[in-house]
């Protein structure tokens, strides 16, 4: 019996990959088009804005010069491509780290697809001897390796070693060096750009996976009815074997071994150099030579790539586990279904144009307040009583007292100072105000009748004597003596008529 069938199904099958969907569809050769002008090596994402303009602006050129483009706008392209698989939207940090912006960047199909163009519009040999000596050399070390008689394994070692010593002796004979010529370095430049080229869409097919895989257990997570001990169980076990449950995450895991060796990658890089260093590569464009050379940052940049993608998508599930409300879901899903219970009966009994108005959101109350607070019987009960203590209670202080405690008395200072200044056998100590002050009467020697006796004196001579300072001798209510130095300030016989004359004021008002 034959097997068209099946081979019908698996060709049909292929054709619905987004790969030969993209080169099946009318518009391939434009949309192949802009994805190479927009993205390259160095540029693997393109902000959103940006990438819209890009195409609106391909499509204007194409259609001043006459050729056939599509009609939609850029940014419906873009959404289009998208959806369609082609195009992947993301959101990432802007440069200024400022804020957050969507960036598009090529899946691994779009990949895929320019890579199969790339190798068709390019010349290229399709068997040579760098192609099939890379294939013999692999076939043998495969080989060695899964050959588990350990007799002929030593064997080949054994060859190998030969081999190389033998070429050593006769280098370090002084035998002739056989120098590659032109054609072989380009055969050999062309087998490993072919494979170079390969790289961006296995590294994209990792990341996808990755997401593929995450996805999943977060619509798992959500979708799940069990205790979330249970669901996190499983998301940690789902997690752990991420890598290993899926053929790119199998092939990234061995490569990934590999390329985390320091030592490798350094060696790979100082050969990549080497190989620039012949003659044939002057035959090369500087960007065939800087895209080169960029291999190992290339590899780089693709395991980079990729445990970012799986950092950052771990990430969310760990804040998804955490603000995640099972209660809230179970409610959500009961009134779910309590509305596709009303429905079925309410279907039981519509015609088949009947409608139900409802509205998209509640509509707003109409009401003026809201009470906040409500009756509380115990907020209108008495406060208890106030207990007598008026037997404890100490005496109340005399309005003597209570003087004592106050401002300065400048009625008795005013009457002080005069008659110390009349009964003053000294002329300096009698035009002294410390003097006088020292001289009064205890209860007029109280700290704060310092500021009394100053206030008396800027009145009438507002500058100090250059004398300096002298001590004033103050007495506080509770008896204690403490001295304060003030500038020295003189009264004369003109300042105590004044000061007669003010007091003399005060006692007719």
């Amino acid at each position: 019996m034959s097997d068209i069938a099946s081979e019908l199904a698996r060709v049909r099958e292929a054709f619905d990959k987004p790969t030969l969907r993209l080169l099946d569809r009318k518009w391939a050769p434009f949309v192949l088009a802009v994805f190479k002008s927009s993205f390259s090596r160095d540029r693997r994402s393109v902000p959103c804005e940006l990438l819209h303009t890009q195409v609106d602006a391909y499509l204007a050129d194409l259609r001043s010069t006459g050729i056939d483009a599509p009609e939609k706008t850029g940014r419906a392209l873009c959404v289009q491509w998208m959806n369609d698989l082609w195009l992947y939207r993301e959101v990432r940090d802007t440069a200024d780290e400022t804020g957050k912006e969507e960036h598009y960047s090529l899946t691994s199909h779009a990949l895929e697809a320019l890579l199969l163009v790339d190798g068709l519009a390019r010349d290229r040999a399709l068997i040579s001897e760098s192609r099939l000596s890379t294939i013999v050399d692999t076939v043998r070390h495969r080989a060695t390796e899964a050959n588990p008689d350990r007799e002929e394994r030593v064997r080949r070692l054994d060859q190998q070693i030969d081999e190389l010593t033998s070429e050593r002796d006769r280098l370090a004979g002084g035998g002739d060096i056989a120098a590659a010529s032109n054609e072989q370095m380009h055969e050999g430049y062309a087998n490993l750009i072919d494979l170079i080229q390969q790289l961006p869409s296995d590294f994209k097919r990792v990341e996808e996976s990755v997401a593929a895989m995450h996805r999943q257990i977060v619509s798992d997570f959500r979708g799940e009815e069990r205790p979330i001990s249970e669901v996190l169980d499983d998301y940690l076990a789902k997690t752990d074997a991420l890598m290993s449950s899926t053929a790119e995450g199998r092939a990234f895991e061995g490569a990934f071994t590999l390329l985390r060796n320091d030592t490798l990658m350094q060696g790979l890089k100082a050969d990549l150099e080497t190989i620039l260093l012949h003659p044939f590569a002057l035959e090369l464009s500087s960007g065939e030579r800087r895209s080169f050379m960029s291999t190992v940052t290339l590899l780089r940049k693709g395991i980079d790539d990729v445990l970012t993608q799986r950092k950052g998508l771990t990430t969310t599930l760990r804040e998804h586990i955490v603000n995640h409300d099972v209660v809230k879901d179970r409610e959500l899903e009961r009134v779910l279904r309590d509305i596709n219970r009303e429905l079925a009966t309410w279907m039981q009994t519509a015609g088949p144009r009947s409608t139900v108005t409802a509205e998209l959101m509640p509509g707003t109350l109409e009401v003026e307040h809201l009470r906040e607070r409500f009756y509380d019987p115990v907020a209108h009960r008495a406060p208890p009583a106030l207990a007598d203590v008026s037997s404890t209670a100490p005496a109340a202080p005399s309005l003597g007292d209570l003087r004592q405690q106050g401002g300065p008395l400048l009625e008795e200072l005013r009457d002080a100072l005069v008659a110390a200044f009349a009964g003053g056998s000294g002329e300096e100590a009698a035009a002294s105000v410390g003097g006088l002050f020292n001289g009064f009467d205890g209860s007029l020697r109280r700290p704060v009748e310092i500021l009394g006796l100053l206030q008396l004196a800027a009145q009438l001579s507002p500058t100090a004597d250059s004398a300096g300072l002298e001590s004033f001798e103050t007495v506080r209510p509770d008896g204690s003596v403490r001295l304060f130095d003030v500038p020295r300030r003189i009264l004369t016989d003109d300042d105590a008529a004044a000061l007669a004359a003010q007091n003399l004021g005060y006692q007719h008002e």
